[in-house]
């Protein structure tokens, strides 16, 4: 018997931190003995990991924001680069969070300390000349969408495509009659979600706006109730903050988020994995996004992509509205919110879509075949044999 793998996880933000707790998961099962320290958050910790370090304050997004972090996350990588030293891991996997996790990578290779992506940056949509530059330093890629493969495969990476881990995760577990009781929804009530992110920024940028939306589409379909399920407790202050001085009521939730996606109409969304949680419960959803000016201005020479959320990418086509910068305004936002109310005859032709996109995410299973993959990639590249 060759000695207990050691893998080490980073992860940045709050959807890394979901995604590394069900590889976790899964690792464990195939291999409890495997001993796992992360850069990561409360859901890899109640997984099992040891945190090195929790990402809590040094999740930022913007160009400015990271420039005015700089110091503290150059020390962070310092720090990092010190534990690897020291606890000397058979591989370190990288869970999304690109500018962070490629800098330690690098790190990491110069520690000879392999380096697996899990779900690299999206070359597929801007910079993709980063393919090649991160071919050479990871060993190995998983991706979590089948159309991030070709840029990597022309740049010789070794990329895979396993499914979709939220194919698993994504599933309610009460029934219609106790969701409708836990959150006193009663029938001939309409439910609508208020889906702000779960970054400061995001919630700042965009949480006022959804208000400003939900109070016109209380005007117009005064037999709504709306809800805030809370992305994390990190964010709760600010969200409340502004909740507090809508003039609506706006329910603010914390358990059993996705029955509340499947008694919901329709919900305003943030852009990112929340949209594809909730089109897995088919719940339609107008995705929004904004930014700060100078970093719009920048995207705009960078990226170049139809569209901007999960579902209308992995369709290629305007499944679900979605609206960007200028375009989120309350009076916007309400006449697509009120034209995916159940009994609409829009919103049956958007959750077909939304159920064809869902398709293309794979068979269940895919955390389990991702952790096997990790294993293995760990055991070929440390002291286990």
């Amino acid at each position: 018997m060759g000695c207990a793998v050691k893998i080490m996880m980073s992860a940045g933000e709050t959807s890394g931190d979901l995604h590394g707790a069900q590889l976790i998961a899964a690792i464990k099962r195939q291999s409890p003995t495997t001993e796992i320290i992360a850069f990561g958050g409360d859901n890899m910790a109640k997984e099992g990991a040891r945190l090195l370090k929790n990402f809590a304050g040094y999740n930022v997004m913007g160009v400015w924001e990271v420039i005015k972090n700089l110091r503290r996350i150059f020390a962070l990588l310092d720090f990092l680069e010190a534990r690897m030293r020291e606890e000397k891991p058979d591989l370190l996997v990288l869970i999304d969070y690109p500018d962070f996790n490629w800098r330690l990578a690098k790190r990491a290779k110069k520690l000879s300390i392999p380096v697996f992506s899990y779900i690299p940056p999206s070359a597929w949509a801007w910079r993709k000349g980063r393919a090649k530059t991160c071919a050479k330093i990871a060993d190995e890629f998983v991706a979590i969408f089948p159309f991030e493969l070709p840029v990597y495969e022309k740049a010789g990476a070794k990329i895979s495509f396993l499914g979709n881990p939220l194919v698993d995760k994504v599933r309610g577990d009460l029934t219609e009659e106790e969701a409708r009781d836990f959150f006193q929804i009663p029938k001939g009530k309409h439910a609508v979600l208020l889906l702000p992110g779960s970054r400061l920024q995001e919630i700042k940028l965009l949480l006022p706006t959804m208000l400003a939306a939900a109070e016109k589409i209380l005007q117009a379909r005064p037999d709504t109730l709306f809800f805030l399920p809370v992305a994390s407790a990190d964010v709760e202050a600010a969200i409340r903050e502004q909740v507090t001085k809508s003039p609506i009521e706006i329910k603010l939730t914390k358990s059993h988020r996705y029955d509340l996606m499947g008694l919901a109409d329709v919900a305003m969304a943030t852009s990112g994995t929340v949209v594809l949680e909730a089109a897995l419960m088919g719940l339609p959803c107008v995705s929004l996004y904004r930014m700060a000016k100078f970093n719009y201005c920048l995207g705009r020479l960078l990226v170049h992509i139809d569209n901007f959320t999960l579902p209308n990418i992995l369709m290629n086509s305007r499944v679900q509205p979605e609206l960007l910068q200028d375009e989120v305004e309350p009076g916007r936002i309400a006449a697509e919110i009120l034209s995916l109310y159940r009994g609409e005859e829009k919103r049956a032709k958007t959750v077909a879509g939304l159920k064809e996109a869902c398709s293309k995410l794979g068979q269940p299973g895919a955390a389990d075949r991702i952790a096997a993959k990790i294993l293995a990639a760990a055991k070929r590249g440390g002291k286990a044999t």
